[in-house]
């Protein structure tokens, strides 16, 4: 009876903090009333982070159910739902109107929910696993050069756009299809799970993968109907809150759009990997932080020249201009360093500690020269090709891991001879 009374409340507790989140929020909207600019930010912010989580328990949930790489990559996909959301709003107001700003707004906040992901999130799960286990890395198995695969080829295709200067509907259909092969890919995978240690997860997640199918299918189908309809009520407000904001704080709006957004909006995210670890299952929460960059690479790039053309009511393409020519080059150019960094099958401390020092020290110097553009710019540009450096040397080191990797991403048996898996 006790253990059936603490799983009931390590459900209905977090659920219930969830859904009272979400009501000031809607409350505001439906009633079209406002807390001010900072306090409809903030309201409004934190139904989407209620909302985002009632999305990573369900999926969790799910992943319990059936562990599988390709429903990692739906987990991936689900919980970033709430990025997804703030990004279309941006990229369909700039259809609406061009020449507003919100062409900035919309690749603000997609290059710095790339890099954030890569350049804490992934650390995360490393400092984490270092932590738990004094283990001084994360090791995946063969089945991961799928995602290695999938994320070299939306990494090369990102200098395709940074060599064209826009993002238009025949990058939607590449992006797409890049991650349409990739879900494919990993539902045709024999992904076993083989971490070293499965504790007894608490959490509403775990709880509800404990009912019987109607009642788990139910409860998770409630909640993502209430956090779908939250999103969509907060994410226009949300949005335009943060712009406002930005002007009355003095803080450049583009950079307050790149990190606070995405850091409300991917939480839930990576709280659920943060669980897997915690879990002793530190690689499946890193293959969720590669799957989520993934989708964000390719569906997340993509559906913003859709997203432009609903708004402006013809076919059209989101143009990159300078600074924004500039970020989406440094986005790419430290997907292509973390990408280096995965060949051996293996993300090391040393390696986690160099994404997040090199993050840190981009986002410092972009706060300090933001009343000065040129140098802004000077600064992604540098840091940049101090990305590319660095995957150029670690693909040299590396390099020979490269065919075997390949081999093993189209291998429905997921062997790969020759590829490293020390620890």
């Amino acid at each position: 009876m006790t253990r059936q009374h603490n799983a009931v409340r390590e459900l209905v507790i977090p659920v219930a903090v969830a859904v009272m989140a979400g009501v000031p929020a809607i409350f505001l909207r439906l009633s079209d009333r406002s807390a001010g600019v900072l306090g409809d930010a903030a309201l409004f912010g934190l139904a989407i982070l209620a909302a985002g989580f009632l999305l990573s328990w369900g999926a969790e949930a799910a992943e319990k159910y059936i562990a599988t790489g390709f429903v990692l990559a739906v987990v991936a996909l689900i919980t970033v739902l709430p990025e997804y959301a703030v990004d279309f709003y941006y990229a369909y107001r700039a259809g609406q109107d061009p020449a507003s700003g919100y062409v900035a707004y919309a690749a603000a906040n997609m290059t710095g929910a790339n890099r954030l992901l890569i350049g804490l999130a992934w650390p995360l799960m490393v400092g984490l696993y270092w932590w738990r286990s004094r283990q001084r890395g994360i090791t995946l198995q063969a089945e991961n050069a799928v995602e290695i695969a999938f994320l070299a080829l939306a990494s090369a295709y990102a200098f395709v756009i940074v060599l064209k200067d826009s993002i238009g509907i025949f990058d939607f259909l590449v992006l797409a299809t890049i991650f349409g092969a990739y879900l494919w890919r990993v539902s045709r995978s024999e992904n076993k799970e083989e971490e070293e240690e499965e504790d007894e997860e608490p959490g509403p997640g775990a709880v509800i993968a404990t009912f019987s199918p109607m009642r788990r299918w139910t409860v998770m189908g409630a909640m993502s109907v209430f956090a779908a309809g939250v999103i969509l009520l907060a994410a226009e407000p949300f949005a335009e809150s943060l712009v406002a904001s930005g002007r009355i704080l003095g803080i450049d709006e583009f950079l307050l759009i790149q990190w606070l957004a995405p850091l409300a909006s991917e939480a839930p995210a990576v709280t659920i990997a943060v669980l897997f670890v915690l879990d002793g299952r530190a690689r499946a929460g890193l293959t969720t932080m590669i799957s989520d960059k993934i989708n964000q690479w390719t569906l997340l790039v993509g559906m913003l020249p859709i997203a432009m053309s609903i708004g402006a009511g013809q076919l059209t393409t989101l143009p990159l201009d300078a600074r924004q020519h500039e970020e989406f080059f440094l986005t790419a150019a430290q997907s292509l360093f973390a990408l280096a960094l995965l060949l051996q099958l293996r993300l090391s401390l040393w390696g986690a500690v160099a994404l997040v020092v090199l993050f840190l020290t981009q986002l410092g110097l972009a706060f300090f020269y933001q009343a000065t553009p040129a140098k802004e710019i000077a600064v992604l540009t540098t840091m940049a090709w101090i990305y590319l450096g660095l995957a150029a040397l670690f693909l040299l080191r590396n390099g020979r891991q490269v065919p075997a990797l390949m081999r093993a991403a189209w291998s429905t048996r997921g062997a790969a001879e020759g590829t490293s898996h020390e620890r």
